[in-house]
């Protein structure tokens, strides 16, 4: 039975309504976790921590796609509005094109640049070479990530989501079942890995240019002939930058902790980082899910001024993400050690390490769950600024300023609070906002 917006929404409905946003979320956050994990038990703490240290750089590179998807298909979407298919076309034509030339130049950019960054980012002998080995193909195949990611803003102006969802699922389950051929079957290491992801990136992207360049696709969009409109372009990117922003906010802090974890642990601190951020992204997408799948509610109650749904979805929303962040909390404490020699059991100095931080890490999801669902309701009630400034508070600066603080007092302890510490500063913020929004409207 079809659910409708403007229905009442009881748990069970509400239930039944964003389950498939988590699940998408919880199915992409584990493209990630697959690799990750053959890398590390296959391949070796050193690879696995060369892929974590260059992961920040990968993904905000990445962002490239989000700006001008987001900005972009908001243009073209209009310009389908207004009946004008012949100019939405161009106008889709010129970002996918541009977007192409962008990826390029970060391709060449990236393969020249990756030792000299690495580096910087504190990597020395052999976790130099690998991250240079690594860099190196995944940047090779950078265009393609890029483009990736902004077909999947363009799926959705065309009017096939469910196209993005399916090249989505492509494109990660060949990343996962090539990770195992190339490197538990053939033995090829962190090269294997770095294929698999880069033949990843090539079925996200080259999957939508042939279908979006077939003249008789069934989508409302084509590829064709364009010119350059630098005015379209540059507003696109305009358009589009708040998206770019805040993806870009998190790789610059997931960076930031990197350079603390080499200068206070070195390899193992980047290795021990990157399985609390792949049990994190689990933990997070359940909270994206419901928030992103939740918004549509809100956003219909609110255009509707149906004040007593919206203090219905209001409310629900805090008791779930409370309750939610609580469950995770007790889990992830009672399954801290199996979950962690899951990636690390060959190296008991590592598992420790990682079980120590971990323990700690997690308590940050008692907040986390309110500051993502906080932000995305903001957004939903069609205030972007207090959502911009949510997020932007949470992803970037409490992160840097309580990961460059904390170590300086308590060492590599003060690392593994700062995602703490940086989560209780983002939900003081965010329940301020709440309140004073209950406040306005009576929930």
């Amino acid at each position: 039975m079809k659910i409708q917006l403007s229905e009442h929404f009881t748990y069970r409905k509400l239930f039944r309504f964003v389950i498939s946003s988590i699940l998408m979320m919880i199915f992409t956050s584990l493209y990630s976790i697959v690799d990750g994990f053959f890398v590390s038990r296959f391949v070796g703490k050193t690879p696995f921590a060369a892929v974590n240290l260059l992961m920040p750089l990968i993904m905000g590179i990445s962002t490239v796609g989000f700006m001008i998807g987001t900005g972009g298909s908001a243009i073209v979407s209009m310009t389908l509005g207004q009946k004008n298919k012949e100019l939405a076309d161009r106008y889709f034509s010129l970002f996918v094109y541009a977007t192409a030339v962008l990826g390029i130049f970060f391709a060449v950019l990236g393969f020249v640049l990756i030792r000299p960054v690495s580096h910087i980012l504190g990597a020395e002998g052999a976790l130099l070479e690998d991250c240079t080995v690594y860099g190196k193909i995944i940047f090779t195949f950078i265009p393609l990530f890029i483009l990736q990611v902004m077909f999947q803003s363009f799926f959705v102006a065309a009017e096939k989501p469910s196209y993005s969802l399916k090249v989505c699922i492509a494109s990660g389950l060949a990343n996962m079942v090539l990770d195992f051929v190339f490197i538990a079957v053939f033995k090829m290491g962190l090269k294997g890995a770095a294929y698999a992801t880069a033949i990843g990136y090539a079925i996200g992207a080259v999957v939508p240019l042939i279908y979006f360049a077939r003249k008789n696709n069934s989508s409302r969009l084509r590829l064709t002939k364009t010119h350059w409109y630098g005015k379209i372009f540059a507003k696109a990117c305009a358009n589009g930058s708040s998206e770019m922003v805040s993806n870009l906010s998190t790789s610059i802090a997931g960076t930031f902790y990197n350079i603390q974890l080499m200068k206070y642990a070195g390899e193992n601190g980047v290795a021990a980082y990157g399985v609390m951020m792949y049990a994190g992204f689990v933990f997070a997408a359940v909270f994206l899910g419901y928030s992103i799948g939740s918004s549509l509610i809100v956003s219909y109650h609110y255009g509707a001024e149906n004040f007593g749904e919206l203090k219905n979805m209001y409310r629900k929303g805090l008791t779930l993400m409370t309750a939610g962040g609580i469950a995770m909390i007790f889990s992830a404490q009672i399954f801290a050690a199996p979950l962690v020699r899951f990636f690390t059991g060959y190296d008991s100095a590592l598992t420790q390490m990682t079980v120590y931080g971990f323990r700690i890490f997690i308590l940050s999801y008692l907040f986390a769950g309110i500051n993502i669902w906080g932000s995305a309701f903001f957004t939903s009630l069609n205030n972007g600024l207090i959502s911009a400034v949510i997020s932007f508070l949470r992803t970037l600066v409490f992160q840097i300023v309580t990961v460059l603080v904390l170590p300086a007092i308590f060492g590599l302890n003060g690392i593994w609070f700062a995602v703490v510490a940086a989560e209780f500063l983002s939900f003081a913020v965010t329940v301020i906002f709440l309140l004073a929004e209950k406040k306005r409207y009576g929930y």
